[in-house]
């Protein structure tokens, strides 16, 4: 492999309403709608709301999904979310209707991380160097 593992995240919801006011407050970002693929994705219902992000940067993009047959929750992927300081966003969880699971807590040399759970019951992990 010769990039980055992760070329995109999908953090699959139930409540997209909901989901999005959460994301929007924590991470003080905009969610914009993205096209749901041809075919029976938009049969079924499917909605896509994409986090910012710039393709000529490095790192991968992603989106909130509400899918039939995709529920939330925990035991799935655990996707982290670059931050300057973890803590900034960490303070924003309660406030958006998610919870703290695990407070900022140190990885050595790797930085920092914390983790929450968003509204939707999904765990969420938050890193940064300091």
């Amino acid at each position: 492999m010769k990039h980055n593992p992760v070329v995109w995240f999908e953090i699959h919801v139930t409540d997209m309403a909901r989901a999005k006011a959460f994301y929007e407050a924590v991470f003080q970002v905009q969610l914009n709608a993205l096209p749901t693929p041809p075919g029976d994705a938009s049969a079924n219902g499917m909605q896509m709301l994409a986090f910012p992000a710039d393709m000529n940067l490095g790192g991968a993009g992603g989106a909130l999904v509400r899918m039939e047959g995709a529920p939330p929750g925990p035991g799935g992927t655990l996707v982290y979310f670059g931050c300057e300081d973890c803590a900034v966003e960490q303070a924003r969880v309660e406030q958006a209707g998610g919870r703290v699971h695990q407070a900022k807590f140190s990885i050595g040399e790797f930085g920092f991380c914390a983790l929450m759970v968003d509204t939707e019951g999904n765990m969420v992990g938050l890193h940064s160097m300091k």
